[in-house]
């Protein structure tokens, strides 16, 4: 295990009945509040107003900065930075997924200073301050809720980039599931898989090979992760189910599955950002089928690795690494299918023609991110590997699956139909 610092300065408040304390928490940091938040699904389940309830009777002061969307865009966070400054914001406080949690902190990063809020994202500028933000979870998936990232797309370049920074760390989080209760079916299951993309991609590029303690925690949160996801779509009022998929999601990217690991990477979101990016589709959705092609492309080199996960996880008994490796991409391949998810590029509505422009989007992120091993010709082959099992496109006979040109994002983003 390698030399690490833990430090994780987000306070939760986890369970039934803590929504009212909204106001309580936010006041600690100051009086004049930027209230950002999605489309109209906070006000149809009757969140917006509790919240709103919460934040007056703390005698706050409130600006409301709505209409934050999945994949959430540049400029709608440059709008929230000038009604920021307009208003003299102390507060950021964010109410939904992932999506409405990165804009909040955009804007949280982007009102003290005087260059543009793209410039930390393509590494030109260093945050040195940034105001506190409060948030509100609506969608376990991304763990923005107690971690110091953000993700926008610029939707002048189609270039969807991440930043993070320990300013960034949400000051209190408060996570009901009951808030997550209204969640569709299909972004529970995005949700769901994004938590899973967070973990294997620690689990399968970790510097250090002997890391026991992280890799029964990684483990057992995937495993919960499925199971709670399965429990959610049979019972969407599941309290329990919804319960641990929140805990997991927010587990699976807060920097303690990290801890210990040396040098991992993002190779998978790499690629699908760039998938988001320029078609527009749910986050989860293109890390499903991502997920499913970075490991066969893997298959060989990370046999040994994919299989001892695949004997934890699925009780596999086949000796053979290469085909026990096999066992568990089909098994993922199985749960996938199971929960509806889409598993090749063409249930996104992709064409095969496209992987080249894919590819050769990735490299902006590539260098930012230092994969300079994923090239553009690189990326291609892998995602010739999401056409399907044996190469060729084949598309799943199910209506929620094609998301070409659907409002759609980041798991754990907002959007108009998830709370």
């Amino acid at each position: 295990m390698h030399n690490f610092v833990f430090h994780n300065p987000t306070k939760i408040l986890f369970g039934q009945g803590t929504l009212e304390a909204i106001g309580p928490e936010t006041r600690i940091w100051g009086k004049r509040i930027l209230l950002v938040y999605g489309r109209s699904s906070l006000r149809r389940n009757g969140l917006y107003d509790q919240i709103l309830a919460s934040l007056r009777t703390a005698g706050l002061e409130v600006a409301e900065h709505g209409g934050v969307r999945a994949n959430p865009l540049l400029s709608h966070a440059r709008q929230g930075i000038r009604e920021a400054r307009a208003r003299q914001a102390e507060v950021i406080v964010a109410a939904g997924g992932g999506s409405v949690i990165d804009t909040a902190k955009a804007i949280a990063a982007g009102v003290p200073v005087e260059h543009d809020v793209w410039k930390f994202f393509t590494g030109k500028k260093s945050l040195k301050t940034a105001l506190p933000v409060i948030t509100v979870l609506t969608l376990a998936a991304s763990g923005s809720e107690m971690n110091s990232g953000m993700v926008l797309t610029n939707d002048a370049t189609r270039e969807k980039f991440g930043f993070g920074h320990r300013l960034l760390h949400p000051k209190t989080s408060i996570l009901d599931p009951q808030a997550t209760y209204t969640v569709p079916p299909d972004h529970t299951v995005f949700g769901a898989v994004d938590a899973i993309s967070h973990l294997l991609e620690f689990y399968l590029t970790a510097a250090d090979p002997d890391i026991p303690v992280q890799d029964r925690m990684m483990e057992g949160l995937v495993e919960n992760s499925m199971t709670a996801c399965r429990r959610c779509l049979r019972d969407p009022r599941d309290y329990s189910g919804r319960a641990n998929l929140m805990w997991t999601a927010t587990l699976a990217l807060n920097g303690l599955t990290a801890a210990g690991l040396g040098r991992v990477g993002f190779p998978m979101h790499l690629i699908e950002h760039s998938l988001s990016a320029l078609y527009d589709i749910p986050h989860g959705a293109g890390m499903a089928v991502i997920l499913l092609g970075w490991l066969r492309a893997h298959r060989t080199a990370l046999a040994h690795r994919i299989a001892g996960l695949g004997r934890r996880l699925f009780r596999l008994t086949e000796s053979d690494p290469l085909l026990a490796a096999d066992q568990t991409i089909a098994r993922f391949a199985d749960w996938l299918a199971d929960v509806k998810a889409p598993l090749t590029l063409a249930d996104l509505g992709i064409a095969a023609a496209e992987i080249p422009h894919i590819a050769d989007n990735t490299r902006g992120l590539a260098r930012i991110w230092r994969l300079a091993e994923y090239s553009p010709e690189r990326v291609a082959s892998i995602l010739l590997h999401c056409l399907g099992s044996d190469g060729q496109q084949t598309t799943m006979n199910r209506s929620n699956t094609s998301h070409q040109g659907a409002p759609g994002g980041q798991c754990g983003e907002e959007s108009d139909i998830s709370p």
